[in-house]
């Protein structure tokens, strides 16, 4: 996600996926060398640490991860480049972040005293968008949010620990503590950063979940990873419709479809960027499905991941026919649960309006007296829209 997103992701993904992607100056390397990163932290590892540690990543593939990498904690590379993006304006409303900040320095922020940090990456790309009239970000497709999954599995990834070390300190962390996840998993070896800011590994690709274990044991650590492999390819770059990349490596959340849908939820959407929003009702994935490495993306995944059946043709009548109750129905216990019916159904209605379906009028009338200003002011823009076709 690789939005852990949120995921908007992360926006924060890593959003995910995206919920986790938005901050990035690929300028600021991470360190060179394992050297450098057990200069930063000063615990050794021992004999007793590599065995450990090898167990670990044993226990990850028998649980599904496809990634498993160990890196010292140390302040992470992208914390002072985290501090100018939100001085540019580039985290938009998000003010979590700044109300966190000081917390990011340091994964002592989150787990007093941690030593290591345990990082993972979890596929979940499985199979070809379905055709509908409107579009889902393909971290959202399964049956389960991906917090809930990846949680689950890192709970009992950290009983191994636990079992050879009673006394040691866990806490799994997967998008929502202030933990800059994608600088640790570069530090870790697993990938380095898109100009799109996502995580890429050379093995897997973009479509992937970060989690973390941060614990207070020391164990044995995976080189940083090394170089960009990105090269002269701008394909993330040129093909998003909102423009929201102001230069490589750097997301503008305020122009980002995934923070627009999902993220954005107590403001209308700017007229200037509905457009490009397409047919998206949550999120976006058009900067991981134009990037060359995604081609080595595996093509099946946890089946808590895999696409819905009610997913595969979704209608936009349905859509902006939802009250609350008929919402929790369809999209109760997923990721886009958490946007609430009223910012799916203001979507919607900016959909139905790019998507020229002029058979959603009748309902987009009775919107406009929709309870939610967020749904009336959509709706009444949508038919303005449709009445010029």
């Amino acid at each position: 996600m690789g939005y852990s997103k949120s995921s908007l992701l992360i926006v924060v993904n890593g959003i995910r996926s995206r919920e986790q992607a938005f901050f990035d100056r690929n300028a600021c390397p991470a360190a060179t060398s394992q050297q450098e990163l057990l200069q930063s932290n000063p615990h050794m590892p021992s004999q007793t640490d590599d065995q450990l540690s090898e167990e670990l990543k044993a226990k990850a593939t028998e649980l599904g991860f496809d990634i498993i990498r160990i890196t010292p904690a140390i302040s992470p590379p992208g914390y002072h480049p985290l501090l100018e993006w939100m001085a540019n304006g580039y985290a938009a409303d998000m003010e979590w972040i700044q109300r966190r900040k000081d917390a990011y320095q340091h994964p002592d922020g989150v787990l007093p005293e941690t030593r290591s940090v345990i990082v993972v990456a979890l596929n979940y790309h499985n199979s070809a968008p379905p055709k509908s009239d409107v579009r889902i970000s393909r971290y959202a497709w399964g049956s389960e949010d991906y917090h809930s999954v990846l949680r689950r599995n890192l709970k009992k990834l950290a009983t191994t620990i636990h079992q050879t070390r009673p006394q040691a300190k866990s806490r799994v962390v997967v998008d929502t503590a202030p933990l800059l996840e994608r600088d640790f998993a570069r530090l870790a070896g697993i990938g380095w950063f898109g100009k799109n800011t996502m995580l890429i590994s050379r093995d897997i690709g973009s479509w992937f979940f970060i989690g973390a274990i941060l614990t207070s044991e020391t164990l044995s650590y995976d080189e940083p990873f090394q170089g960009d492999f990105c090269g002269s390819c701008t394909k993330c770059l040129d093909a998003c419709p909102t423009d929201a990349f102001p230069e490589p490596h750097v997301l503008d959340a305020n122009r980002c479809i995934s923070y627009l849908t999902i993220e954005r939820r107590d403001k209308p959407i700017p007229d200037d960027l509905r457009k490009g929003i397409g047919d998206w009702i949550f999120g976006c994935d058009i900067c991981q499905e134009v990037c060359p490495w995604n081609r080595f993306a595996p093509s099946e995944s946890l089946p808590e991941f895999r696409l819905r059946d009610e997913l595969k043709q979704l209608d936009l009548l349905e859509l902006l026919s939802f009250d609350e109750a008929s919402f929790q129905l369809r999209f109760g216990g997923t990721p886009l649960e958490r946007t609430g019916r009223d910012v799916i159904v203001r979507n919607a209605a900016i959909v139905a309006a790019n998507v020229g379906k002029t058979e959603t009028l009748p309902l987009l009338q009775t919107l406009t007296q929709d309870g939610s200003p967020l749904v009336s002011e959509a709706a009444t823009w949508a038919i303005q829209q449709l009445s010029d076709i």
